[in-house]
């Protein structure tokens, strides 16, 4: 073993790791999944349905209190990053290494998470078009902050947070656990394709479906390379774009995005 190797750790028995790993998802994304469930059927059966349902995403939630605000959204997305934290922790020392977050090739990681925002960001805006047209995708608002000094940087910071959680979570952690389990590589993708779809099914079921096909990817990278790094800087770049995109241009934007 060469002295940057880190030192090999065995792995804990099956139902051990399922019950670890499912504790960790009960106290991230399977949490915003149930909630996310909970919304869609309350959106489906209001009147109107889907439809005319509104998602909206990084709202204020201190109107007219701006430090108030500042320090609300701050605190929000420092502990959605609480789960990350304990998913390393439990992969022991090296989980950077083991999980491809180490930035060991960041060049290459920087390129290759561009060109996977690009694959999956510019078709993700003809899913939620055809989602609103066929009328079972909500109406998505994907900023809602006031006009301050922080509102953009908040928006980084969250869309940083959501692509930490989801993709070192939801993808490097949960994969490695569930491939230590013995589940195969087609099982570890579909199961976290599906779970990435039902946390956004609050947005309908085009977001759902979006976000399958855009999980199937993502779980399908790591399975091949072991890197999550990509996936972290892809979804930060697409929510970067969503996020700010809206802020600064919702009045210009066209009306088939509404």
């Amino acid at each position: 073993m060469t002295a940057d190797t880190p030192p090999a750790h065995p792995a804990p028995g099956r139902r051990t790791i399922l019950r670890e790993s499912g504790l960790v998802v009960l106290v991230s994304i399977g949490a915003s999944a149930i909630w996310s469930v909970i919304s869609f059927l309350r959106s489906a059966t209001a009147p109107g349905g889907i439809a005319a349902a509104d998602a909206t995403l990084n709202s204020s939630h201190a109107p007219g209190r701006p430090w108030l605000d500042l320090l609300v959204q701050l605190t929000g997305i420092a502990l959605a990053l609480a789960p990350v934290l304990l998913a390393l922790h439990l992969l022991g020392a090296g989980a950077a290494r083991r999980l491809g977050i180490d930035g060991r090739r960041p060049g290459r990681d920087l390129a290759a998470g561009a060109g996977l925002a690009a694959i999956i960001g510019l078709p993700g805006l003809g899913v939620y078009a055809a989602g609103r047209a066929l009328g079972i995708t909500a109406h998505v608002t994907p900023a809602a902050l006031p006009d301050v000094w922080w509102a953009i940087p908040v928006l980084v910071l969250a869309a940083a947070q959501n692509a930490a959680l989801e993709e070192i979570v939801g993808v490097g952690y949960l994969s490695t656990r569930w491939r230590e389990a013995g589940w195969s590589w087609r099982t570890v993708i579909a199961l976290a394709a599906l779970g990435r779809g039902a946390y956004h099914l609050y947005q309908g079921l085009g977001a759902f479906v979006g976000n399958v096909l855009m999980g199937v990817v993502f779980a399908a990278w790591f399975a091949r390379t072991g890197r999550a790094l990509p996936l972290v800087i892809a979804h930060t770049l697409i929510d970067v774009v969503a996020f700010v995109g809206w802020a600064l241009l919702a009045e210009r934007l066209p009306g088939w995005l509404g």
